[in-house]
């Protein structure tokens, strides 16, 4: 059956959807009833609800018949099956692959790419199993304890949000981490600097994360960290020792006497997408072992199925995705915040500002013609309580209305509470959740305006017992698929990035000495160069 890849303002349900009645204010909506109602399973315990949302059953059949005229779960089946979806790079599109297979084997060049991840996955395992035994040392024989990733967007932000949020986690379960781990991400030198100034160069060992192998700020980073271990001036250090690579097999860095070893990514896993391959799993299997790491890819795996359901009130990231498209093309909203209430997920809003923004912050079709419409949102977030003595004034009683994503667990990570004043520090936590929900959803009169709280804010909730392993690994998958699936909706490619070409190619004129701009040279005067 062929798909039909269109515009989303040429499709008959999203004219009708345009036409329906807005929904009643959220303070008549939103029942008890209809909180309970509103769940779906979202795979390993992570539940989504949506019941604080600005829906009524008319607009969920509209928005059925949106997902269906698209051909949204063809699409993803395509996707999944090997078929050519990153049309602008002409490649596959397989981030889901790495962590278990959903339709046809993919077969490339002879090789079966589930085979390939897989082998990659047990290369690790054994590399790091090798480590924490001390059968691989560093050039001193000292025994490796802190491990360093080199790498920049989706290089270091998810791999660090994942392992921030597992590192708690651990300490709960009374278990000890594997090594300790840091990011140098930014070509800003104080970056490398700072982390270097704290590690003990015969006990640390660094990952470079280079798809192409000529990432300019990766680069850059990898040899102040060779020049900072040569510099050390410590008998016996040999930095290739100490330095492994996570690249593809075809760059340069691929088996090359300057690396301990080498794992391998490929062209069809996108750096923003790439947390469950090689990218991620090599530095987290070195901190916290290859049990916890299967965990996580399990539970990705288990939510990359739940999304090929059909029917939207049983496919939690498709309704997501949907409700959002409703926001920004038909309410008109151009922004959607991310608020963990999990100090361990600190980081995950600005994983998911790349995930969203990067993949559908395009003005043109797949095809490569002009929109018409808004595609993606401006994305951010902060970890509650935090954000509320932040920026919830803004969301609370600002000229925009700004859609919530909040994220929330019954129980703390690291089961170490306080009772206070007649309750434990996680119900504090979470009694605030529940009343941000309700606050933003139902606002409040008062005769001064100064007090008045318009509400009809719309939320959402993913939520669960508590960040596991799996439960992290099925949040990760539900937001990779929601921006997926929205993205299939505006017909664009989700899976390129020639937004962050243009600004490289001018800052390399720059330091060549010959930008061809007059204003590019104004600026560089003014900065020195």
């Amino acid at each position: 059956m062929s798909i039909n890849y269109a515009n989303l303002d040429t499709l008959k349900s999203f004219a009708r959807l345009k036409r329906l009645v807005w929904p009643a204010h959220l303070k008549k909506l939103i029942t008890a009833q209809r909180i309970r109602d509103c769940s779906i399973d979202a795979g390993s315990g992570l539940a989504y609800n949506y019941a604080a949302k600005s829906f009524t059953p008319e607009i969920l059949a509209v928005l059925q018949e949106l997902a269906d005229e698209a051909g949204l779960i063809a699409k993803y089946r395509a996707l999944v099956d090997g078929e050519t979806m990153n049309t602008g790079e002409k490649r596959m599109v397989l981030h889901h692959l790495a962590r278990g297979q959903l339709g046809k084997d993919v077969i490339h060049e002879g090789k079966n790419l589930r085979a390939f991840y897989l082998e990659q996955v047990e290369k690790i395992n054994a590399f790091a199993g090798e480590v924490h035994s001390g059968g691989i040392r560093g050039s001193t024989g000292k025994a490796f304890d802190t491990v360093v990733q080199i790498g920049i967007g989706g290089s270091d932000l998810g791999p660090r949000a994942l392992y921030i949020a597992l590192t708690n986690y651990c300490a709960g379960e009374g278990m000890a981490r594997k090594m300790a781990a840091r990011f140098i991400s930014n070509v800003d030198p104080d970056d490398a600097s700072e982390v270097l100034s704290g590690l003990n160069p015969e006990t640390s060992l660094f990952i470079i994360v280079s798809k192409s192998g000529t990432t300019q700020e990766t680069l850059t980073n990898e040899a102040f960290v060779r020049r900072a271990l040569q510099a050390a001036g410590i008998p016996g250090l040999v930095p290739e020792k100490h330095i492994i690579a996570v690249t593809s097999a075809t760059s340069p860095m691929a088996k090359s006497s300057a690396y301990l070893t080498s794992f391998f990514m490929d062209d069809f896993i996108g750096g923003r997408y790439s947390a469950t391959s090689a990218v991620g799993t090599a530095v987290l299997t070195l901190a916290f072992g290859s049990a916890m790491v299967a965990e996580l890819l399990a539970g990705a795996a288990e939510t990359d199925k739940l999304c090929l359901q059909p029917e939207i009130e049983k496919n939690a990231a498709l309704l997501d995705a949907l409700f959002g498209v409703y926001e920004r093309n038909v309410l008109g909203l151009p922004a959607t915040a991310v608020l963990p209430y999990s100090q361990a997920l600190s980081r995950f809003p600005a994983h998911l500002q790349q995930l969203d923004m990067e993949s559908n912050g395009k003005h043109v079709s797949r095809e490569g013609r002009p929109l018409s419409y808004p595609t993606g949102p401006l994305v951010f977030g902060e970890p509650g309580t935090n954000g509320q003595h932040s920026f919830y004034q803004l969301l609370h009683q600002g000229t925009d209305t700004i859609p919530l994503q909040f994220v929330g667990f019954h129980e703390s990570q690291r089961k170490d509470d306080l009772d206070f004043e007649g309750s434990s520090s996680q119900k504090k936590l979470n009694a605030n959740l529940a009343a941000q929900i309700i606050a933003f959803a139902k606002g409040k009169g008062d005769a001064n305006p100064n007090k008045s709280f318009a509400g009809n804010r719309p939320s959402s909730l993913l939520w669960a017992r508590r960040l596991t392993p799996a439960v992290l690994g099925s949040l990760l998958a539900h937001f990779e698929n929601k921006i997926m699936f929205q993205g299939f909706i505006w017909n664009v490619n989700s899976f390129d990035q020639e937004g962050v070409q243009l600004g490289k190619v001018l800052a390399s004129q720059v330091l060549k000495g010959a930008p061809e701009d007059q204003e590019l040279q104004a600026y560089a005067r003014i900065l020195g160069l």
